[in-house]
């Protein structure tokens, strides 16, 4: 009740008032009841729904007159059952005058309800089910929305989002670590890359393109695309890019107009391309649109193995199935901006017309009937062998195409000349460096964790985390200010596979009382010894459980190695 009270009534209410019954309230633990809950609730909605009673429209306890208070328990399994039933028994007392609505997160199966709450306090819910979207679709959402659109000018680069997609698939299925991820590349881009200035809408990046100081006109002549863009220019138009600021950026704002037309004509053909792939057995290109594009972006796509198995799978479409994929391709080209795709429409809507035409034809064939002695004709012995013989000289012969067959031919080399001008890879482009990050090591170094290379760092040389400098010393000797486990795990290193325990308590011993000036005041040499040995056997400890070393079935004073080398 505390917590309910608290993110209740300390949240803002929507809405432009500015009542005082709005303000932050700190509630003490010794209001917190049910009472006190309805008064607020009662006080907030006193403006909004002024006279209005509370009460229910219909017997579904869903409908109310005024808003109801909605409550999400994210695992229900993890709650305790005692006081889950005491909160449901409670808000039941006052459902006329705060309407409650429960939704209850399941990891397991409906069933749990039933499990952890007693009939007595089931029955006093209105229990409907529903089922959330998978975590993959959420996905397909947001590369879709973020991603696969034009509208958004940061892009990420295959590499990169290889990284994302298997952290997600592979390890976590968290959407939010994925979106997380995704702005750490944004922020890396603009960290590093000095022209990610120019990564902005196409009207504010023609406008940057201006202001450009002389040092990013450099930044841009040092890019591999533009320099690869230079060497295929006239000798005078090479000089004119390589010492003239203005020159370089006139053509800089052309390239960036055609680098914005690619994306807007590339995200339309990979649909399209999609559409036709994403049906067709065993996947060759994958079946969600992410394999897709990861597959366009890390090469000229047309000239993979799959790509070519796709075209054959394609080849072999049925009428109604290569029917409704123009259909969906048509659909996408028209809304898509801009006319380049005009030409293409019509070309698809043409074929779809040859597809009626033919399919009408073919209609009228079947309902034409034969008159009662043609059909007499036919079905006499002679022309039944003499029918049976044509079969076979045609199967002998070379089988000739239909006009179905002809026509879906035209259909897929039609796509296929799509694809080979439209889903050129984007490292193609000049100045695709601008907006696209590529950098999956850093990438990789933030999100991917390598624990065992910074346990050891952190073993072997302390000073790199503790940044104490004291600890500060060569690769080879051990520092007696280390931490004990440092030197434990120091000393480790130079045993073999079974470490003797007393061999290595004597070693550690040695380090620890190693330049210790004696005291008159100190303690007897058998507490000192006492206070080493649980030193030593802490520090042991604490390796055994970082997964270094375990206790050895052979010899029961020595300890079995776990690892091999540094790291």
């Amino acid at each position: 009740m505390q917590k309910l009270m608290g993110q209740l009534m300390n949240c803002h209410v929507d809405g432009d008032s500015e009542d005082e019954d709005h303000v932050q309230v700190a509630q003490k633990r010794t209001r917190c009841s049910m009472s006190s809950l309805v008064n607020w609730y009662k006080s907030v909605t006193k403006k909004t729904y002024p006279e209005t009673p509370i009460k229910r429209k219909s017997s579904s306890p869903t409908h109310w007159d005024s808003p109801p208070v909605v409550v999400i328990l994210k695992d229900m399994e993890s709650f305790t059952a005692k006081v889950l039933q005491d909160f449901i028994v409670i808000s039941s007392e006052h459902i006329h005058e705060l309407p409650l609505a429960l939704i209850l997160g399941i990891a397991t199966t409906p069933m749990i309800i039933h499990r952890l709450l007693p009939h007595s306090v089931s029955s006093l819910l209105c229990i409907e089910l529903f089922q959330s979207l998978s975590c993959k679709e959420h996905l397909s959402t947001i590369i879709d929305k973020l991603v696969l659109t034009a509208q958004f000018p940061f892009k990420l680069g295959v590499k990169v989002l290889q990284v994302l997609l298997n952290i997600f698939l592979y390890h976590d299925f968290s959407v939010q670590n994925f979106i997380k991820g995704f702005q750490l590349c944004i922020v890396e881009h603009f960290h590093s890359q000095p022209l990610s200035v120019l990564c902005c809408p196409l009207a504010d990046a023609k406008s940057r393109v201006s202001d450009l100081s002389h040092e990013q006109c450099e930044d841009i002549r040092r890019l591999t695309s533009f320099r690869r863009y230079v060497e295929g220019q006239e000798s005078k138009k090479q000089i004119a890019l390589l010492t003239s600021d203005s020159c370089l950026k006139e053509e800089a704002q052309k390239l960036l107009e055609d680098l914005h037309v690619y994306h807007e004509h590339y995200v339309s053909v990979l649909r399209c391309l999609h559409v036709f792939t994403s049906s067709l057995p065993k996947y060759p290109l994958g079946k969600q649109i992410r394999e897709l594009h990861c597959a366009c972006l890390e090469s000229q796509v047309w000239e993979t193995e799959e790509y070519e198995s796709a075209l054959q799978l394609a080849r072999m479409l049925n009428k109604a199935d290569l029917v409704t994929m123009l259909e969906q391709c048509v659909e996408i080209l028209v809304s898509s901006s801009g006319k380049e795709f005009e030409k293409t429409v019509e070309k698809l809507k043409e074929f779809l017309t040859q597809f009626q035409d033919q399919e009408e034809v073919s209609q009228e064939r079947d309902a034409t009937v034969l008159s009662p002695n043609e059909l007499q004709k036919k079905t006499d012995l002679y022309h039944l062998q003499k029918t049976l013989l044509e079969l076979k000289e045609s199967r002998r012969s070379k089988k000739v195409m239909t006009k179905f067959e002809v026509l879906r031919l035209e259909v897929v080399d039609y796509i296929d000349n799509l694809v080979r001008r439209y889903l050129v890879p984007a490292d193609h482009r000049t100045l695709h460096e601008v907006v696209y990050f590529n950098t999956a090591s850093v990438l990789r170094g933030h999100l991917s964790a390598a624990p065992r290379t910074a346990l050891h760092t952190a073993l072997n040389n302390p000073y790199c985390y503790l940044k104490n400098q004291a600890l500060k010393c060569d690769g080879g000797s051990i520092s007696n200010k280390a931490p004990d486990i440092c030197i434990v795990y120091k000393l480790h290193l130079e045993c073999g596979r079974l470490i003797n325990l007393v061999d290595w308590l004597e070693a550690f011993s040695t380090v620890v009382t190693a330049a210790q000036e004696p005291d008159a005041a100190a303690a007897s040499s058998g507490q000192v010894d006492d206070i080493i040995h649980a030193r030593f056997v802490r520090a042991v400890s604490e390796l055994e459980l970082l997964g270094f070393i375990k206790p050895s079935k052979q010899k029961t004073d020595h300890m079995a190695r776990l690892t091999w080398g540094g790291c």
